[in-house]
């Protein structure tokens, strides 16, 4: 596909977060009904005019099941909404497992004029972010408990767990993946107070939706930039073809 369709398929996806956005903000059930659905389906169909890699268009995809379940307020659909977005992480962990660029261990171990204190400095920076996260997740989880339903107490942890592995991993892509994956952690950290009744913001599912499009564009982009950069992408089934 032509990078022409690629430009028309990501301003569509534009206007549908636009119209899902301001029927929230204006509180028009009908239009957020309406375009959510369309939002992930679009994104998948960018990342697919770019070449993107498939296990990238399955994840977006696993997030257009969730988006659609979590349209019903039913406790079932919460949780098979939950088991979709969990299939997507675990296609983005894979994803990511595939380090879209390098260390840069030799690059820290040149400052130090020593390959072993440059090792040593580079495994100290890289187990920071993942140390941040876990007390993220230990905080978040603890704090969350007392409020949240029984039978849905386990699952939330553990769908908690998974999504903040898979935003660790994505700050391995760069800056743009790594605020994907923390806006994608806040969204459902806002989904999960709500669920345990704690004091909302005004308008909570216009926040709520504002950081997870955002979450999904910016994990996407990070993607297909190092598809950009010419650096060795993730595979996942390896790169769609696109044509010139």
């Amino acid at each position: 596909m032509s990078r022409d369709t690629g430009r028309v398929v990501l301003v569509a996806f534009g206007f549908a977060a636009a119209v899902d956005l301001g029927s929230l903000a204006a509180g028009f059930s009908p239009g957020h009904m309406v375009a959510k659905p369309l939002l992930m389906p679009l994104l998948a169909a960018y990342v697919l005019t770019r070449g993107g890699p498939r296990l990238l268009i399955a994840a977006l995809l696993c997030g257009w099941g969730g988006d659609v379940l979590l349209l019903s307020d039913a406790e079932p659909a919460f949780l098979a909404g939950m088991g979709c977005f969990a299939a997507g992480h675990v296609c983005y962990l894979v994803l990511f497992g595939k380090r879209a660029r390098p260390a840069g261990a030799s690059h820290h171990a040149a400052d130090k004029g020593s390959p072993a204190v440059g090792e040593r400095v580079s495994r100290a920076r890289a187990l920071r972010l993942p140390a941040v996260y876990a007390l993220a997740l230990v905080v978040a989880v603890a704090s969350l408990w007392p409020g949240l339903p029984t039978d849905l107490r386990v699952p939330v942890a553990g769908y908690s767990a998974l999504l903040t592995a898979m935003a660790c991993s994505a700050a391995r892509l760069g800056a743009v993946a790594g605020v994907g994956g923390a806006l994608f952690v806040l969204s459902d950290m806002l989904i999960a107070t709500g669920v345990a009744e704690w004091p909302q913001l005004p308008r909570p599912d216009l926040w709520i939706m504002l950081t997870y499009i955002a979450a999904q564009y910016l994990l996407a982009r990070g993607v297909l930039r190092t598809l950009e950069a010419g650096l060795p992408a993730p595979t996942g089934g390896g790169p769609v073809p696109a044509t010139p």
